[in-house]
């Protein structure tokens, strides 16, 4: 990813409208420009054609699971930062993200603060 301090491009994947609006709204604030997509295909289709430094990737979605659109992005483009949101939050699930190439993991809800910080992080 960037440095730090800069802006970032950051892909939230999530199907749940107001994860991904509240996502867009507090990391837009921050200064970052942010793209959002409903469906782990939709994502998929963003990751292939466009440039990020970081996506927030939902787990439970209807089409592509998130762990399952984590083992495409992972040997697509390696230094694409990974976080996953999910509200089925567990321990071998962090572990199996982590494990499968994720930078970090954050359990559903979350404040603006927590999500920021991560970001910040990666």
């Amino acid at each position: 990813m960037k440095m730090k301090s800069e802006p970032a491009t950051i892909l939230v994947i999530d199907d749940e409208l107001g994860i991904r609006e509240g996502c867009r709204r507090i990391l837009s604030r921050a200064g970052h420009q942010v793209v959002v997509a409903a469906t782990g295909e939709d994502g998929w289709q963003q990751i292939q054609s466009g440039q990020f430094d970081l996506v927030l990737l939902d787990i439970m979605m209807p089409d592509i699971n998130g762990m399952e659109l984590l083992r495409r992005i992972v040997p697509f483009d390696p230094d694409l930062v990974c976080i996953i949101i999910t509200g089925y939050a567990t321990v071998e699930l962090a572990v199996q993200a982590i494990k499968g190439g994720a930078y970090d993991f954050i359990s559903k809800p979350f404040d603006a603060n927590a999500l920021l910080m991560t970001v910040r992080r990666g």
